[in-house]
């Protein structure tokens, strides 16, 4: 019988160093075989963590966040240009309008798309811009907004192809916040200094090709190529292809499906064994999950009897990975900075957390108050809430009675914890740490140079701090 081990049953041999200092640590990655990240961090697609403002922040420090499957096509798909739209070198599909909508009706659209400017064209050709200025002190809200905008004639515009260091010049000279660009007498993109303050302001941010954020998006075995074709017309550059047990020939069959119809890089999970890593690959995986219960809010091993301890998990995908060179993510069963050392020492390119990140800012749902503290709702995939919720989903009713449903998670009330950028900070500095103690520069080398040692029960008592809370 083997034996199975968890974080707390080993721990890092420390080497000699060449670092002066852990900032030094280099933490780039891999998400999936083409997806790379400036940290190895990515925020889970459950529905009480990862909608835009998850992923937009997660992002925006170099890692990634993964936008729950947990609602319709419609309200995914939005959630995914949300992050897309968020920030860019060049905004390729502004927002435009024709000249005979009111102000009101203006207002409502910049308003549900988080915008703060409109262009008004007329056959795809600029007639002028729409701003939150031309109706700050306008009283008649039917006003056409032709009456009020900034006529084209004295907008400052634009070709097409500018640099964005000239870009810069133009929009300093003139004052202005939003530069049009035009090709052929047709509005092409919008540059904004919002978008350049924001990649300035970011400059290790995870980004595509056009200056986007990057954003994966989880999708399930139900209609599954409906979700991810409209998924991928939004933008998303990564799929989720999420199960619970996802060592099945169905999850192998919509794999298959998936790379036979689009050519985006899909990660699947969750697994926990060498068979299931064999088998996934060579469906075309570009990516591997792995963790079988070992999360705070998953009850599989209880309810099911089945799971692998995830220290001995990982190992076990990734002796299968490594020889495809397919990278491994670790989900669940992190609760320190040092649990993600280990797990990427191990082997793995990134981690993948709900409970590090939950109770957030940036998590879905509202701050709740109970006895004098602030927490927040955090939702196993797999709990009764969650299910619930996807009933009423499938079903667009509100459903009052309680469900016969079976259930392999929990539901919690977790500790309101403030930005997630304190978190991911944290982590990110906790990691550099453990590649610096493996004697390393960056995790290729952590990897290489790891030396593990299992330690008892005492030796773990031992690594406590006795005025430290640790959770076991």
């Amino acid at each position: 019988m083997k034996l199975g081990l968890t974080y707390n049953d080993v721990l890092l041999v420390p080497k000699k160093t060449p670092l002066n200092s852990r900032s030094e640590a280099d933490t780039k990655t891999f998400f999936t075989k083409n997806i790379k990240l400036n940290i190895p961090l990515v925020s889970s697609n459950m529905a009480t963590v990862t909608e835009h403002k998850m992923a937009i922040a997660m992002a925006r420090e170099g890692g990634l966040g993964i936008i729950h499957q947990f609602s319709s096509i419609q309200e995914q798909v939005y959630e995914v240009k949300r992050v897309k739209r968020s920030t860019s070198f060049i905004i390729e599909d502004p927002y435009s309008v024709p000249s005979h909508i009111t102000i009101k009706e203006a207002v409502q659209l910049m308003k549900t798309e988080s915008v703060t400017s409109l262009l008004v064209q007329k056959n795809e050709e600029l007639m002028g811009i729409f701003t939150s200025r031309d109706y700050l002190f306008e009283e008649n809200q039917e006003k056409q907004i032709q009456e009020v905008m900034t006529p084209k004639d004295k907008l400052i515009t634009a070709e097409f192809g500018i640099s964005l260091e000239d870009a810069k010049k133009i929009l300093h000279q003139h004052r202005l916040e939003k530069l049009p660009l035009i090709k052929d007498g047709k509005v092409k993109g919008l540059i904004t200094t919002k978008d350049i303050n924001r990649i300035e302001n970011w400059p290790h941010a995870a980004r595509d090709p056009k200056g986007r954020l990057l954003v994966g998006a989880a999708v399930g075995v139900k209609d599954t190529l409906e979700k991810a074709k409209a998924l991928i017309a939004a933008g998303v550059d990564v799929l989720v292809l999420d199960l619970a047990h996802a060592h099945s020939d169905l999850a192998l069959q919509r794999l298959k499906e998936l790379k036979a119809n689009f050519k985006i890089d899909i990660m699947v999970g969750n697994i926990a064994t060498a068979e299931a890593a064999q088998d996934l690959i060579q469906a075309g995986a570009d990516g591997l999950k792995v963790g079988i219960g070992p999360s705070a809010v998953c009850t599989t091993r209880i309810v099911a009897g089945s799971g692998v301890p995830q220290f001995t998990a990982l190992m076990e995908v990734i002796s299968i990975a490594k020889q495809y060179n397919v990278p491994v993510t670790a989900d669940g069963g992190l609760k320190h900075s040092g649990d993600i050392c280990k797990a990427i020492a191990a082997g793995a390119s990134t981690i993948y957390s709900g409970s590090l990140f939950a109770g957030t800012d940036e998590t879905p749902g509202m701050i709740l108050i109970k006895d004098g503290k602030r927490y927040k709702k955090y939702h196993g995939s797999a709990s009764y809430e969650s299910g619930h919720l996807r009933k009423e989903l499938a079903t667009g009713e509100k459903i009052k009675e309680r469900l016969d449903t079976f259930v392999e998670g929990v539901s919690n009330l977790v500790d309101y914890k403030g930005p997630v950028y304190d978190i991911i900070n944290g982590l990110v500095k906790g990691l550099q740490s453990g590649i610096s103690y493996c004697g390393a520069q960056n995790i290729l080398e952590m990897q290489q140079n790891a030396e593990f040692i299992q330690i008892t029960s005492a030796g773990w008592e031992e690594s406590k701090s006795r005025g430290m809370k640790v959770s076991e």
